[in-house]
């Protein structure tokens, strides 16, 4: 197993912060904002500029409202997850929405 570098972690949080605040549609100022951090700071992290303690991703993970590991994945295995997890969601939703139709709408 290879040794990780502490700036192959900060890239990694630094892609993967950007990726999440983009898809939201969010600039780096209402990220801030919601996270209740400064613009500066999402800047420096977004630009490995700075690492991020644990408070400081659960704070941004509450404002983006994703889980902390996403902050970790490589981009194609958090998508190759996302995706699992839609798909499971889903199902889920399918499964419950046939449960409660034969429970409140019986076929006669």
């Amino acid at each position: 197993m290879s040794r990780i570098e502490e700036n192959t972690v900060r890239q990694l949080v630094s892609l993967n912060l950007k990726r999440y605040r983009m898809l939201q549609n969010a600039s780096q100022l209402s990220l801030s904002l919601t996270a209740g951090l400064t613009h500066n700071f999402i800047n420096d992290i977004e630009n490995c500029k700075k690492g991020i303690s644990a408070k400081t991703i659960a704070k941004l993970c509450e404002a983006l409202r994703i889980e902390p590991y996403q902050l970790f994945l490589p981009e194609d295995r958090s998508d190759e997850k996302a995706q699992a997890y839609v798909k499971d969601f889903n199902d889920t939703i399918q499964k419950t929405a046939t449960e409660l139709s034969q429970k409140y709408f019986p076929q006669s």
